[in-house]
């Protein structure tokens, strides 16, 4: 086999039928630009409001420009791919957009974690949230998010650029995923698939303990409220962030929670446009239409008032 450690790369797309390329760049591109218009909006409104420069709004503008670089991560080469149809990319290029695909659903799932506690000090312990959420610790809890999750995705990307691939390979995927590049090295990826799913375990698993636990608490500190407006009102400000976990966690866990070594079927690739499109693009939207200060901010900015 000629193998190497530095080979180009055919990424196989959402569909090989030609004919059906162009209605699905046509939808690709609205679904991008819809995600781009959503993300820079919510960033705007939170950025130039000042009721909206809160801890619960801090950490939604730090989601936003998650989901905003998020989609630019795969789009753009997948958006290319069905103009052209050449899905070609270079191992280089291949390894670079795997990085940034770790870094920001790695950052994606921190933040959903970081905001499940934003939330259990707000609704359990509102006397001291203002203490318990200072603009300092909310800037620890991002920068340890951010360093974290730098630290695994080069962790992720390093397990995958010692392998070996026989060149021109096409990847049954419309951008460089870990598992199907693990099925085409030539390499025994046995060790790396096994400490990718270490990795991926250890932190899901706290990511998820940690919103699950605080989620806890705030149904307990809920159902201890005496009215049902009481109850209403508090849960009212959580509903968005358990919309936006179902969209991302369910999604996620559907492509990664199983051994890599299984086949990638087209359903799969339907699901990893759910996680790196769809729900990007839809929080900004899941945000703003259940939140009235968000909405009166976009009504001021859009000039409808």
């Amino acid at each position: 086999m000629n193998c190497s450690q530095a080979p180009g790369f055919i990424l196989m797309g959402l569909s090989s039928d030609p004919e059906k390329r162009q209605p699905l760049f046509n939808i690709f591109l609205a679904l991008y630009l819809l995600g781009l218009l959503g993300n820079l909006l919510l960033l705007l409104a939170i950025g130039t409001d000042v009721h909206l420069h809160t801890p619960m709004y801090f950490f939604l503008s730090q989601l936003s420009l998650m989901d905003l670089c998020f989609i630019t991560t795969t789009a753009p080469k997948t958006l290319e791919s069905l103009w052209t149809g050449d899905g070609s990319i270079s191992f280089f290029g291949c390894l670079t957009q795997f990085y940034f695909f770790a870094v920001f659903v790695d950052m994606d799932n921190l933040l959903l974690a970081v905001m499940a506690i934003d939330r259990y000090a707000a609704i359990c312990h509102p006397l001291h949230y203002s203490v318990l959420m200072t603009p300092f610790r909310c800037g620890i809890l991002v920068g340890g998010s951010w360093g974290v999750t730098n630290c695994l995705s080069l962790t992720h990307t390093l397990l995958l650029s010692p392998l070996y691939f026989r060149t021109n390979q096409e990847i049954p995927h419309f951008f460089c995923e870990f598992g199907p590049l693990l099925l085409l090295s030539c390499s025994d990826t046995h060790l790396n698939e096994i400490l990718m799913i270490i990795l991926v375990g250890v932190i899901g698993i706290s990511v998820v303990l940690c919103i699950v636990s605080s989620y806890g608490c705030i149904f307990y500190a809920v159902a201890k409220v005496p009215s049902a407006q009481g109850k209403r009102k508090a849960l009212s400000t959580c509903s968005s962030h358990l919309s936006v976990l179902f969209l991302f966690y369910s999604t996620v866990f559907a492509t990664y929670l199983k051994p890599i070594s299984s086949s990638h079927s087209s359903e799969e690739v339907v699901v990893a446009v759910m996680y790196t499109l769809v729900t990007p693009t839809l929080n900004p939207f899941i945000y703003s239409l259940r939140n009235k200060d968000v909405k009166s901010s976009l009504r001021r900015i859009l000039n409808m008032e």
